[in-house]
């Protein structure tokens, strides 16, 4: 798979603090990638040092592209306060040379949520309005490489889901570099997640092959008789075993938790059942990050790959 950036040895000390320790990130081409960790991970210093706001100490970083082709949306995102949405955005994109028609920054206003707002001036603009502006002024760039720190922290429920789906729909068509500490939004969109602890880049890889270790079972009910589900589900080549625990209450441990994710909606459709819950069981991935996050990288990372 081709790399849109990767870093070898990316390294930022402040005195005696190692902020970032030796990370090597590699970020495919197309899709989304999760970078989370606690407070004080090196998530912000890390994305800063991407965008060439920040200095590394040590270290190099390969980009697949012009560098002018990154767009960075920061948490808390600053505008000159007098300019209105249309203004702003037309200034960010003269920023790198783009002159972008009003029909398409009105548009642009639209997918982000702000198109009865786009003659007002920012700075009269709520925090979740300026996160919704943020995300529209590194879209306005038409970067190839988009990343965007906590882009729904905040908003309020429905926003947040608006701006997911955003982010997922995007990834579509470019590369999404997105830093959450909510660990919903990062499974529900995300293809690949690096896991950051105390500078040090503890995993990396698909979110899929986590899954798999934080979810090897789920616990499926529906109303019962579900004579045909259990005939599917013990046919499913990606679940491992099934038990019918109680009448239409079922545990299935997973053999593959990607195939799953497909295929469970279409049986549970083919077997005519009302489905009433689907819920994972035993681990989840909360519980895998926080082992990630408190372990640390050597003993973790060799449990999490074994």
């Amino acid at each position: 798979m081709t790399s849109s950036l990767r870093t070898s040895n990316l390294t930022r000390i402040y005195g005696t603090v190692h902020a970032l320790d030796g990370v090597d990130l590699d970020i495919p081409e197309g899709g989304i990638y999760g970078l989370v960790g606690p407070n004080g991970s090196g998530k912000t210093t890390a994305l800063e040092i991407l965008t060439g706001l920040r200095r590394a100490t040590g270290g190099s970083i390969e980009y697949g592209f012009a560098q002018d082709a990154i767009a960075y949306c920061p948490d808390v995102a600053e505008f000159e306060p007098w300019l209105n949405a249309i203004e702003t955005l037309q200034s960010s994109a003269g920023l790198v040379g783009k002159y972008p028609s009003r029909e398409h920054i009105l548009e642009l206003l639209d997918r982000v949520g702000l198109a009865s707002a786009a003659t007002r001036q920012v700075g009269g603009f709520s925090r979740g309005m300026r996160s919704r502006m943020g995300l529209a002024a590194g879209l306005v760039t038409e970067p190839k490489l988009l990343i965007a720190d906590e882009p729904a922290a905040a908003l309020d429920p429905a926003g947040r889901r608006e701006i997911i789906q955003l982010l997922a729909e995007l990834g579509n068509s470019i590369t999404v570099l997105v830093s959450s500490h909510d660990l919903s939004d990062v499974e529900r969109i995300c293809d690949t997640i690096g896991v950051l602890a105390k500078g040090k880049l503890v995993y990396q890889g698909a979110i899929s092959t986590l899954l798999e270790r934080a979810a090897p079972a789920l616990e499926v009910i529906v109303r019962p008789p579900a004579d045909a589900l259990l005939a599917g589900l013990q046919a499913a080549p990606w679940a491992h075993s099934v038990e019918e625990v109680e009448p239409g209450h079922f545990h299935i441990a997973i053999a593959d938790a990607h195939r799953a994710e497909a295929g469970l909606p279409h049986l549970l459709a083919a077997s005519n059942v009302h489905l009433v819950e689907v819920r994972r069981a035993g681990t989840s991935l909360q519980d895998i990050f926080f082992e990630l996050t408190e372990t640390g990288p050597a003993s973790t990372s060799s449990r999490i790959a074994s």
